[in-house]
């Protein structure tokens, strides 16, 4: 495979080449070479046209739904849907039947995956089937090529599981991710608790239940001296706890979902299903202040929290849809669109390609003759309004059909394979 991007705005904070004009030419999977007026024959050329080109984004916990639920999602309807939201690189929860909880699964999902355009690294769960009772071998599972540790959807409840996880993980320089919620606090919560919750009738999830296990993990991590992920937080007492842990040199980092800083609980108005999400969009002050920790550097990174579900588990009243949504295709065009005048779009590119795989000890991809080609393809500039024809999971749980964006994704590089929007 031969390709020559041209034209294009090298957007990689990390890199000398950052804000350069240039030309990118690929041979067999590899930079060949990066300058101005490149030239080569026979190869196919893609006219940047002053669009950017980063290091392909990492999603830190996607939900896939291999093995034991891929009439959901699959290995290859979730590559789709990932090239297409601009992910070269999917760290996938644990989340699955069986689940990620040994050797075994961790060696499925690689073996499953090999060949995708989309690089599938497995997240290893803490406990035996996620259900927080037994650990697991993560060791077994680190060698077999787990990138890292959770209970995804399952919130780590018993206090000493997460002690002994954080324990076992820290002689090797593992991290545990844990999206932090006290089931105990908020036990039939529907949405944020709030007045919007009271005008609606619906049960409320409050911010307590975030911050109270949130408290005991950085108490825990700090005992240990190992290593936690604060998996997408949602609250201002969140993001407050996350900055004073880092103050005091703590080895913590956190993430937000794209729809936590595009959204807030005035969207339930309508009762509609597909703003049930875990965690809950919260009120404007927690918005607020999830965009300021992600300018001052309290938050490493946004996912994409893609948590693909049937119309079965979804298109039913507001108290009996299950939480999720889809969000690998809306994740950029929802964060740039609420985040300019936080953040430059390098600033961006720093939290959807380099922060995530820093967390997770692995190489960023680099504007350099002989290194993989692993880029993304995007336009900062072009407003679009996101339609089903859009939508490349599976599952179509979505609030966003019809909505206008700011900022498309043209285009990934992964090796010798490619996927362009012109190509559908």
């Amino acid at each position: 495979m031969q390709l020559l991007i041209k034209n294009a705005i090298l957007v990689h904070p990390a890199s000398k080449r950052n804000g350069e004009k240039a030309d990118i030419f690929i041979k067999n999977g590899k930079i060949e070479a990066i300058g101005n007026g490149l030239e080569a024959d026979g190869a196919r050329v893609f006219d940047a046209n002053g669009a950017c080109v980063s290091p392909g984004w990492l999603d830190l916990g996607t939900l896939v739904g291999d093995p034991g639920f891929e009439h959901r999602e699959d290995f290859k309807s979730a590559a789709a849907a990932a090239a297409a939201g601009g992910y070269t690189d999917l760290a996938c929860l644990p989340n699955t039947a069986p689940a990620i909880h040994s050797k075994s699964e961790v060696q499925y999902v690689r073996g499953n995956s090999k060949g995708s355009l989309v690089e599938f690294l497995p997240i290893g769960a803490v406990s035996q089937e996620c259900q927080g009772k037994d650990i697991t071998e993560m060791y077994d599972m680190q060698a077999a090529g787990a990138v890292a540790f959770s209970d995804g959807k399952k919130p780590v409840q018993d206090s000493g599981l997460m002690l002994r996880a954080l324990q076992y993980v820290q002689p090797f320089g593992g991290v545990i991710l844990n999206q932090p919620l006290d089931k105990t606090v908020a036990p039939g919560g529907q949405m944020h608790e709030g007045v919007m919750s009271t005008s609606l009738g619906l049960r409320g999830i409050p911010s307590l239940a975030e911050e109270l296990m949130l408290r005991r993990d950085i108490y825990l991590t700090e005992y240990t001296g190992s290593r936690l992920h604060v998996l997408n937080i949602s609250t201002a007492g969140a993001v407050l706890l996350v900055r004073e842990a880092k103050a005091r040199g703590l080895n913590i980092t956190a993430s937000v979902a794209a729809m936590n800083i595009a959204c807030d609980d005035h969207e339930l108005h309508d009762f509609d299903p597909n703003f049930k999400v875990m965690p809950p969009i919260r009120e404007q002050s927690d918005f607020e202040a999830l965009r300021a920790g992600l300018a001052d550097g309290t938050i490493d990174c946004i996912t994409s929290n893609h948590t693909p579900l049937d119309e079965e588990a979804k298109n039913l009243e507001f108290p009996f849809a299950d939480f999720g949504a889809i969000g690998l295709e809306t994740a950029f065009g929802l964060s740039w669109m609420h985040l300019q005048g936080h953040l430059k779009i390098s600033g961006l590119v720093e939290k959807l390609a380099i922060a995530p795989r820093q967390i997770l000890h692995l190489p960023v991809p680099d504007f350099a003759p002989g290194a993989l080609a692993n880029l993304t393809i995007f336009d900062p500039n072009l407003e679009w309004t996101f339609t089903k024809k859009d939508i490349f999971s599976k599952s179509k749980n979505t609030p966003f059909v019809g909505w206008r964006m700011k900022g498309k994704v043209l285009g990934v590089v992964n090796g010798g394979r490619t996927f362009f929007r012109d190509e559908g």
